[in-house]
């Protein structure tokens, strides 16, 4: 099949673009920065330079390319990092998840792409009542806190808009909490932030998180392009709560354990909407996707990725 990757340079497109090549499809990868098109030929992708945002260049794009699936990777996370203002951080992914989502899919009815599977996201975005694993029939929060409102209506609209477009066989992926080399858990801030202790268990660390490989969200996108439909979580088999994985994660990088810190400090310090996430959130299952999409992850537990990047890494060792 002939397949457009929007995000191809990201962290699960550089992952995604070679798998796909090596099962046989030919790929499109898009890029807003034109120095990165040497990076998608040496993946092995076609590359077309455009801005997400803009309409007519897109659906200019996506009709050139002539694809069969369009994937959605597109994220914007500069000055991502300080999440006390999370909606503000994370604005520029949300529009990319409401007006890119809706450029993409008016450029796959143009061209009349059959299918398009988009990265959505598994975490703090479940209500924050009854089990702590939740499936894909479970609510998203009906009341999340104020700094998380922007964001969730923007995974509300994408999820949305992909998997109820006529014509179009729609998948979104709840990914998981990212980790790779430099990514996600082990991007230089984050390692920084626990090795110096300045990532503390709020108010005992009771909620709950779903982490994943970037190499394993590759996998499973690489299998939606191919089968599947609706929502999946996407995660490893090891869903855990903040008092257990924050220490390990300490303990690996031979850091000392986090400090503890009240929930009232917390949201005095860092907002409610960072207790939420610390004491409240619900973790994911996979069984849908192991099911449907006959998907398991290779790092089935996040203590066995975590451990595998340390000791790959002389830095993160030391």
């Amino acid at each position: 099949m002939r397949i457009f990757v929007a995000g191809a340079t990201g962290a699960v497109g550089r992952s995604l673009v070679p798998l796909l090549v090596r099962k046989g499809h030919s790929v499109v990868g898009l890029t807003r920065t034109p120095t990165k098109t040497g990076l998608l030929r040496e993946l092995g992708a076609e590359p077309v330079v455009a801005d997400a945002l803009d309409e007519k260049a897109i659906r200019a794009a996506v009709t050139a390319a002539r694809p069969d699936v369009i994937v959605h990777q597109l994220t914007d996370l500069k000055g991502a990092l300080d999440l006390r203002k999370f909606d503000r951080a994370f604005a520029g992914s949300n529009r990319l998840r409401t007006a890119g989502t809706d450029h993409l899919l008016a450029a796959a009815r143009d061209c009349g792409a059959k299918r398009m599977v988009a990265q959505s996201f598994c975490g703090w975005a479940y209500a924050r009542d009854g089990g702590y694993v939740k499936t894909e029939d479970d609510p998203l929060d009906p009341n999340p806190p104020r700094e998380l409102r922007a964001t969730l209506d923007a995974i509300r609209h994408l999820e949305h808009a992909v998997t109820t477009t006529p014509g179009v066989a729609g998948v979104a992926l709840r990914y998981g909490g990212f980790y790779g080399p430099g990514t996600g858990v082990f991007d230089p801030f984050m390692i920084e932030q626990v090795r110096s202790r300045r990532m503390p268990l709020i108010g005992g660390g009771t909620a709950w998180w779903s982490f994943l490989h970037v190499d394993d969200a590759a996998a499973a996108t690489a299998r939606a392009v191919e089968q599947g439909a609706g929502i999946y979580n996407i995660v490893d088999d090891d869903p855990a709560p903040v008092h257990d994985w924050l220490p390990a994660l300490a303990a690996m990088l031979g850091a000392k354990p986090p400090f503890r810190v009240p929930a009232w400090l917390g949201r005095l310090a860092a907002g409610e909407h960072i207790v939420a996430m610390m004491t409240q959130a619900r973790a994911g299952s996979n069984a849908k996707a192991k099911r449907e999409l006959e998907w398991s992850p290779r790092y089935s537990s996040w203590r066995q990725g975590f451990a595998g990047i340390i000791q790959s890494d002389t830095q993160l060792a030391a």
